[in-house]
């Protein structure tokens, strides 16, 4: 790698990583407004909540990676040309391959990582934080019960309390169980404590009642104990019923699940996740030929590259929208699959064919109009 290759992608990774890091930060910003309602009200710890703010980056970066690339690429070729460092560059006998080199580089190393991201971190990423946002909305405890209100835990399950004492303790309990519906049951306490037992949760009832209401003999039963505990694990979603989502999946369990053999519809989704697992990495590459096809193609303006920067961003908006419609398309119909592939490695296959060759047709385009001038 010679100095010029690693100045250019000095300049070009620098950017990518501002604009990368701060688009990072920003929507993870909107990612914990939606995750501290797990906090405030399952009572989630601020450890849990920092977990599941880990566990979602590989997702956030799976969006921001290639537009950071993109916007790197375009503006540090902007600068260059503004500051007529491209055109010293040509000068020297720098050919367009040597001065596209640097940002086929940053593009190949997104790709890269892209890649990793699709085919491990983000699959594992996010069966982990399902499994913990699993656990957490199917964690019964004291914290998670407002105050004055009537709490559905489930659609068996309600429970209202009056107030919470300084040691925890539920005053003023009324719970309505209704898993039998021809004998739903009411308890009321004085007060109560969310406890667990082996693992299971349970609510202990101090001082009350218990009213049955059998629905067939039209029958009204009650019963009055001083310590009653009611089990709260069977309210709970079974663990083992959560089918994995796409992109939970490795790219191994989405071309061949083992789990899904009589659902058509689902392993239609899956081959159109795994397809778009290997896709997705090549956009990087496809918008790095797209900044580079739209700048080092022209004429080095040093007035500035506004219509050359809009170009460039108005074809990487199409591109994204034209593969979340190839996607679309995808999902009704596997015909579409090669969209898929089309969408993503057409632009970067023109756009690095007009850098290496569009400057020269421009040249001898130039060069010939001079003549037949001079005829």
């Amino acid at each position: 790698m010679n100095s010029l290759t690693r100045y250019i992608l000095g300049q070009c990774l620098a950017l990518t990583l501002i604009v990368t890091g701060a688009l990072t930060a920003a929507f993870w910003l909107v990612q914990s407004l939606k995750l501290i309602e797990l906090v405030v009200d399952r009572g989630v710890g601020i450890g849990l909540f920092i977990e599941l703010m880990v566990l979602s980056l590989p997702q956030l970066l799976q969006l921001v990676l290639p537009v950071g690339c993109f916007i790197g690429v375009l503006f540090t070729c902007n600068k260059l040309i503004g500051d007529s460092e491209l055109v010293v560059m040509r000068a020297c006998g720098a050919s367009q391959w040597d001065l596209a080199r640097p940002a086929v580089l940053l593009g190949g190393i997104g790709t890269v990582l892209m890649l990793s991201l699709s085919l491990y971190f983000l699959p594992a990423s996010k069966n982990a934080f399902k499994d913990l946002q699993f656990q957490i909305r199917n964690q019964f405890t004291s914290g998670l019960l407002q105050e004055g209100a009537f709490n559905t835990l489930s659609d068996q399950l309600t429970v209202y309390v009056r107030s919470r004492s300084a040691s925890g303790a539920l005053e003023g309990l009324l719970i309505q169980d209704t898993r039998d519906p021809s004998k739903a049951s009411t308890y009321t306490a004085e007060s109560g404590l969310i406890t667990q037992v082996e693992g299971e949760p349970n609510v202990l009832m101090l001082n009350g009642t218990k009213e049955v209401w059998d629905g067939t003999k039209k029958q009204l039963s009650m019963l009055t104990f001083d310590r009653y505990s009611l089990n709260l694990n069977q309210f709970r979603d079974v663990p083992g019923a959560r089918v994995l989502q796409p992109d939970e999946r490795y790219i191994s369990d989405l071309f061949d699940p083992a789990d899904v053999t009589d659902d058509p519809v689902l392993r239609e989704r899956l081959l159109v996740e795994g397809h778009n697992r290997l896709v997705g990495p090549l956009y990087c590459l496809s918008y790095v030929a797209v900044a580079l096809a739209s700048l080092l193609t022209g004429e080095l303006n040093r007035r500035g590259q506004a219509k050359r920067l809009l170009t460039a961003i108005t074809l990487v908006v199409a591109l994204q929208a034209g593969a979340l419609g190839v996607v679309n398309m995808a999902d009704r119909s596997l015909g579409a699959l090669p969209l898929m592939y089309l969408n993503a490695i057409l632009p970067a296959a023109i756009g690095i064919g007009l850098v290496l060759y569009g400057h020269q047709w421009r040249i001898r385009r130039a060069m010939l109009q001079t003549s037949e001038g001079a005829i």
